[in-house]
């Protein structure tokens, strides 16, 4: 158990110092590209409208929404949600993220196999949250006497793990939608198109390494309820 624990303990440090510096560089990324001028003076907004219209979606809304870099996609109301930096700048930043949330709606357009998955897994997702680490808490108390408890919480953030790696395929297929879509439409020249490119990469390592860090503690709650049933 103490191994375990120590295991556990060097894998968490290591993805959340990890988690820290992808973290810090999409940050750096986004405020060094939101200085750079798009081509045209498109905004985040024209952007996804003219997407969503030239992909023949007319039924997707652009919405405006507070906060930084709360961009994204709502399935149920069919809305593009681009935060207020997004929406209103006309620059590389803003054209690739809002770009990106359109792929979203390409995607659900077209039933892409990995949305459908990862929608259907949202309400199980939901529910889980909410209770699984009090399940998870309760089982490695109780793990010599009830051992089903922790074994039901397991089930359960394995849920949550899965969704987090489901979400990369619909993330990097996003991205490359609408870096395809951008340079197609000659939205970005072969001066900003890499940047956009790389703001979209660097949005992509922050999934990455949530997917790692379910893994990783996944694997320990798993380390943990095989231990006490050798014990």
């Amino acid at each position: 158990m103490i191994m375990t624990s120590s295991l556990y303990w060097i894998l968490f440090i290591g993805i959340a110092l990890l988690s820290w510096a992808v973290s810090a560089r999409l940050k750096s990324k986004f405020e060094k590209y939101s200085k750079v001028p798009l081509p045209g003076g498109m905004t985040g907004r024209d952007v996804a409208e003219r997407m969503l219209r030239e992909n023949g979606i007319y039924d997707v809304k652009v919405t405006s929404v507070a906060g930084h870099l709360t961009d994204h996609y709502n399935p149920v109301n069919k809305t593009v949600n681009l935060s207020q930096p997004v929406y209103y700048s006309n620059s590389v930043a803003a054209a690739a993220v809002a770009a990106h949330e359109c792929g979203h709606a390409l995607q659900h357009a077209a039933a892409y196999a990995p949305l459908k998955m990862r929608s259907a897994l949202v309400p199980v997702v939901s529910f889980s949250s909410n209770i699984v680490q009090w399940i998870l808490l309760g089982g490695m108390f109780t793990l010599k006497v009830f051992p089903q408890l922790l074994l039901f919480g397991i089930i359960l953030f394995a849920m949550t793990t899965l969704f987090s790696f489901i979400t990369l395929p619909v993330e990097i297929n996003a991205s490359q939608r609408a870096l395809a879509w951008l340079r197609s439409t000659g939205i970005t020249n072969v001066t900003t198109h890499g940047k956009a490119e790389d703001a979209l990469r660097s949005a992509a390592y922050t999934y990455v390494v949530a997917a790692l860090g379910s893994l990783a503690t996944l694997l320990y709650y798993v380390m943990i309820f095989l231990g006490g049933r050798r014990n």
